[in-house]
């Protein structure tokens, strides 16, 4: 059966009538399967998808299938899907069932897409290569001694190995963007409130996006358009009107493109990442772009600020999870405070509760002002500079990662150096602006480089025409 990479691809096929949704979802079970020791999948739908399919062969030959018809999904362990289970890759969820679906699922499965499974994940999202789920780490799958990137590692090898045809992850600090550039996919992270969070299993709120992993830029904007806008569970979502991305990924004319001088000057960017981008900044400029160094002061400051509001808001929202209501309950209990503190502790994982600790500690009384309200402050200023940036240069860019991918275990011991791969990825979180990491070569060990490429507040649609237009060289100037 034909190898397929892209939703295109197999809605041709799926026209001229030489495949069905069934054999293409066979086709990816096959993958699964053969490919199991990469660790991507957590579960597998087998026989819903299969059920999915056969129903969309039957819309097909009616004419009346929606436009997702025989795309295959593969959905991050933090989304809801009504009677699977969803366990943000922890033991504290252990069995659990959903009781409803996720809006974001439940739109791409009115368009008729496939769900196909649920993906492997750092616990929680809380992470940046995939080695702090409770199931095991995922492994690359262009080097498999290496880290795929987290948290959304299972996703991102779910498009790379060709799991499936696309997967739907969370980003919070960069947990599509920066496992999108270690596995040379292409991940996109929308504006802040473009897509509904609703069934989306919280862990910092005022920062989780839910975005998509993709071949290519057509089935990022397909998607989008398809998850995004108005949801009366969620009353956080915009109600901004939704483009139809799909049919406008042309750029024209010229664009002024700012590149931020303070990743290239900064300490930890690998020297082949800083030479890749450099080379990059020369394409623009071959093109014909306008493209300029600029400065953001203030970015030094996204890391720290970042972590003192994603762990305040992560200990907050992890409270719920005790073991009386669901999930693990520990069996070694006398009273109420042992279990709670029983289960909580023997629930969670390490950087979980490491997590936890942190955020307990700067919401406290004594220092909620030092760090908490502080934090708030500097992520306004952040904010502020990154608008007008924006306000005079139509997309800012930047290396995705400050590295490509790491091996497995190299920053286990150290917690900071792993807190550092988010380095080039939190200022469009702090900010709520939206950011795309696009596919961008190779270093001398075979590991795949990422471009990130900002845009203003709901510039999506120019986001993913600019990008496309990137990665097929093909400018109208």
């Amino acid at each position: 059966m034909e190898n397929f990479r892209n939703f295109n691809q197999i809605s041709l096929s799926l026209s001229k009538g030489s495949t069905s949704c069934v054999d293409i979802v066979n086709h990816y079970l096959k993958n699964i399967k053969e490919k199991s020791h990469l660790n991507a999948f957590l579960e597998v739908f087998e026989k819903d998808a299969l059920d999915q399919a056969k129903s969309v062969d039957e819309k097909l030959k009616k004419g009346s299938a929606g436009k997702l018809a025989g795309m295959v999904i593969g959905i991050k362990d933090v989304l809801c899907y009504k009677d699977h289970k969803v366990q943000a890759s922890s033991k504290i969820l252990e069995g659990f069932e959903s009781q409803f679906t996720s809006t974001a699922v439940q739109k791409l499965i009115e368009e008729d897409a496939v769900i196909i499974g649920r993906l492997n994940c750092d616990e929680f999202a809380m992470g940046s290569s995939n080695e702090n789920s409770a199931y095991g780490p995922v492994l690359n799958a262009t080097d498999n001694q290496r880290v795929p990137g987290g948290s959304s590692g299972g996703c991102a090898v779910a498009v790379q190995a060709n799991l499936c045809t696309a997967t739907i992850g969370s980003d919070t600090g960069g947990s599509v963007r920066q496992p999108a550039s270690f596995c040379g996919v292409i991940g996109l992270k929308p504006t802040y409130s473009r897509v509904s969070r609703f069934g989306l299993l919280a862990y910092a709120s005022s920062f989780d996006v839910i975005g998509t992993f993709t071949n290519n830029i057509e089935d990022s904007a397909l998607i989008l358009e398809t998850m995004a806008g108005q949801d009366q569970f969620d009353s956080t979502v915009s109600r901004n009107e939704v483009p139809t991305y799909s049919k406008n990924l042309t750029f024209e004319g010229k664009a002024k493109i700012g590149y931020i001088k303070e990743t290239l000057n900064g300490e930890g960017i690998n020297d082949e990442v800083r030479d890749n981008f450099l080379e990059s900044i020369n394409r623009f400029k071959a093109a014909g772009h306008d493209i300029e160094e600029v400065s953001l002061p203030l970015m030094k400051y996204a890391l720290p600020t970042y972590y003192i509001l994603i762990t305040a808001e992560a200990s907050s929202n992890l409270s719920r999870y005790d073991g009386v209501r669901y999930g693990y309950r520990s069996p070694n209990t006398k009273d109420m405070e042992s279990l709670y503190k029983k289960s909580r502790s023997e629930g969670f994982g390490e950087e979980v509760r490491r997590r936890i600790m942190l955020g307990t500690f700067v919401l406290s009384a004594s220092y909620y002002d030092a760090f908490y309200t502080k934090a708030q402050k500097v992520r306004n200023l952040i904010k502020e500079q990154v608008e007008n940036l924006l306000s005079r240069y139509d997309f800012l860019i930047m290396p995705t990662s400050p590295t490509t991918a790491f091996k497995l275990g190299e920053h286990n011991q150290n917690p900071l150096e792993m807190y550092l791969a988010d380095l080039f990825t939190v200022q469009a979180s702090v900010a709520g602006i939206p950011a795309i990491s696009i596919p961008n070569g190779k270093d001398s060990n075979g590991m795949d480089f990422g471009l990130q490429i900002m845009a203003n507040f709901f510039e999506e649609e120019k986001l993913l025409a600019f990008s496309n237009c990137y990665l097929k060289n093909e400018w109208k100037i």
